[in-house]
């Protein structure tokens, strides 16, 4: 008899977890995936690309219902887990009924953060996390209204990329003196900034957003300084917090996420969590990348294999108003560490790594990613760099230093961030 696998969430995460086990166990399990959006799951690190109109709706999505047929799936679509019961095993769907598990596995992800100022409930105020708010975006474009994008991380310059691209004029509003201030130093930062302003996104850093003014819509944004700033659309992108709710609810460990171990089981008996609804050794990760590492984990577990997770190296691969950009490891240095820099601002390039103990413990790249992988794999392995130290900035060769750096030729997001 097979055994009842529930999967809450149809995202990019829980998505991978049903590929992945009704590849390695298709006779196991009775599938059943419930989504809250009325689609099944797509590609959300192309969202501002779609936004651009760089690629199309095709080319986001995944698997169509055909495919769920045909592996046994059951999706829901359109509806939302409104409670679970571990004792008796169900869960509660709205306007679904009751669903009863085996196994119950919660990929609920994130949800956006809204700032506490007046004005954030007026109509044309979104977030930029679904097909919807791009929907939104496309009719704000239509208008030819200014926009105002708040928040300088990964999504807030992916949205004020799209809008741009889409013809709208944009500015980006920031708290902190930098843009990315979590992934990059000063000088990545001023390279990603120039980049932008070159596309007509006008950058206000080390602003305060006070309130978003209007009356039956958005109409501008005010800041703390006194500024107004005028605006038909407001873009909040100052950051996501894991979607506990339903965990909650059930009576779970959560402490920022959903507690989970190296089995990515929560406190409850046959329940589990992966992507960024978790906590995993005290660890929120806002990639996709370490969703996917534990929805493959937690798919070995469930084929019976004894599967452990135990974290995944924070590394941000991505491009940035057409400017490649990775970001790995600590890149803050530790006390005793030594920095090395190369920085090429007329060509639009910046390296900077981070030495501790003759290791690589982080590493910046802006304009060109060549050895981004290279880097990577440093900073994981823990490897020796005492013998390459003099042409480590170069990359894996020290002949590098007489080579033309070649343009970026790689895909535009290997992981996008999904906090701000």
């Amino acid at each position: 008899m097979r055994e009842r696998l529930v999967v809450v969430g149809n995202g990019m995460v829980g998505l991978r977890l049903v590929e992945e086990v009704t590849r390695r166990v298709p006779e196991r399990f009775d599938i059943t995936v419930i989504g809250a959006e009325p689609v099944p799951a797509y590609n959300r690190v192309l969202l501002s690309a779609l936004l651009a109109d760089e690629v199309t709706d095709e080319e986001c999505r995944f698997r169509d219902r055909r495919w769920y047929l045909a592996n046994r799936v059951r999706l829901i679509t359109g509806a939302r887990a409104t409670g679970i019961d571990t004792a008796e095993r169900e869960v509660r769907i709205g306007g679904h009924g009751v669903v009863p598990f085996d196994r119950l596995v919660l990929a609920t992800g994130s949800e956006p953060i809204r700032l506490p100022a007046p004005g954030m409930d007026l109509p044309g105020v979104i977030t930029f996390r679904d097909l919807a708010d791009v929907a939104l975006m496309r009719e704000a474009a239509r208008r030819g209204s200014p926009a105002v994008v708040i928040g300088g991380g990964l999504l807030g310059l992916e949205a004020a990329y799209g809008l741009a691209r889409a013809g709208v004029a944009v500015t980006l509003v920031h708290l902190a003196d930098r843009v990315m201030e979590r992934q990059l130093d000063h000088g990545a930062a001023r390279i990603v900034e120039a980049a932008m302003r070159e596309r007509g996104i006008d950058i206000v850093l080390e602003a305060q957003t006070a309130a978003v003014e209007g009356r039956d819509q958005v109409e501008a944004v005010r800041l703390a300084d006194g500024r107004r700033l005028p605006a038909g659309l407001v873009v909040v992108a100052v950051g996501v917090r894991p979607s506990v709710g339903l965990a909650v609810g059930a009576g779970l460990s959560v402490e920022r996420g959903v507690v989970v171990d190296d089995r990515l089981a929560t406190s409850a008996q046959r329940v589990h969590a992966i992507g960024e609804c978790v906590s995993h050794r005290g660890t929120v990760y806002g990639l996709v990348e370490p969703g996917y590492a534990q929805a493959v984990v937690l798919a070995r577990r469930l084929a019976g294999e004894d599967a452990r997770y135990t974290g995944t190296l924070l590394a941000t691969r991505l491009k940035v108003s057409g400017v490649p950009v990775f970001s790995a490891g600590d890149v803050t240095p530790p006390a005793g560490a030594e920095v090395i820099t190369l920085s090429d601002a007329a060509a639009g390039r910046y390296a900077r790594l981070v030495v501790a103990e003759n290791r690589l413990v982080g590493a910046i790249l802006v304009g060109e990613t060549r050895h981004a992988g290279f880097f990577q794999d440093l900073i994981t392995r823990r490897a020796d760099v005492s013998g390459m130290r003099d042409a480590l900035v170069f990359g894996p060769r020290a002949e590098a230093t007489a080579v033309a750096f070649e343009p970026e030729t790689e895909p535009a997001a290997e992981a996008v961030a999904e906090a701000a």
